[in-house]
């Protein structure tokens, strides 16, 4: 009961740091005037909104005539899940290193308390566009609901465990730092985020699904359009890319928390 008491306790203790870390990062980021805070789905909203406006401009329905709206919805909204969380924590640790001085902050709640801010912010944008668009008649419900969250959460754990990784790598190698960046922008076609794996040759689906990434919004876009496409993804595959990345990036993160000395 002892141990258990001292848990509890020590839970508590950390999620009040990150909580502090979090409205810290808040304040910082979108500071307190304008409308502050709402900017954290706001700024993810507007980005998805204007692509998909662009693409609505020049086309009014995709290959096997799904709307665009939803398309462009179902596809963007992932990639902000894994862009953002990823280059926001790129080398997040470094520039607060003197929040370290403080006895219960540890590295890993510097690196949590990003990674919820993006993963809310993207979530709440995701929700947002998904509830008004569909109540203003421009896209429809979702044919299941539950596969679509199901789909939208494994994308989380992929895109919380990825920035871990990141997070890592960045602070042990400042070459990969400087070259994170570019690599997030060749992997943005490869993605899924304009094509489902079934308009591809035969020959390439399994080369298309052996990212990671393809997976989740095949099964998003399966969870929202339901029998209309033919949808291609394996979930257990997603799984084990997460609990790879999260278990490596920890193991990487701990490495590089034995050098740190906060300044």
């Amino acid at each position: 009961m002892q141990g258990a008491s001292s848990f509890w306790e020590s839970l508590v203790i950390q999620w009040r740091v990150v909580r502090a870390l979090l409205m810290r990062e808040i304040i910082t980021r979108y500071g307190r005037h304008n409308i502050g805070f709402f900017w954290l789905f706001v700024e993810p909203t507007i980005f998805c909104c204007g692509v998909m406006e662009i693409r609505v401009l020049f086309h009014e329905s995709v290959k096997g005539g799904l709307p665009m709206a939803a398309f462009a919805i179902t596809g963007y909204s992932t990639v902000l899940l894994w862009r953002n969380c990823g280059n926001h924590c790129s080398g997040s640790i470094t520039p607060n290193l003197s929040l370290l001085y403080h006895h219960n902050v540890r590295v890993i709640d510097v690196l949590a308390s990003r990674i919820i801010l993006e993963l809310a912010g993207c979530a709440m944008s995701f929700m947002m566009l998904m509830i008004v668009f569909g109540a203003t008649g421009i896209i429809k419900p979702p044919e299941d609901w539950i596969l679509l969250m199901a789909g939208y959460l494994l994308m989380a754990w992929f895109a919380g465990a990825l920035a871990i990784w990141v997070c890592a790598m960045t602070e042990l190698s400042e070459v990969f730092e400087r070259i994170w960046h570019p690599i997030t922008y060749f992997m943005l076609p490869i993605s899924g985020l304009a094509f489902m794996v079934d308009w591809l040759p035969q020959k390439y689906q399994k080369l298309a699904m052996a990212v990671p990434m393809v997976n989740g919004v095949e099964m998003i876009r399966d969870g929202y359009f339901g029998k209309v496409v033919r949808c291609h993804y394996s979930a257990l595959y997603l799984v084990c890319w997460s609990l790879g990345l999260t278990l490596t990036g920890l193991t990487l993160l701990k490495i590089f928390a034995r050098t740190v000395e906060p300044q």
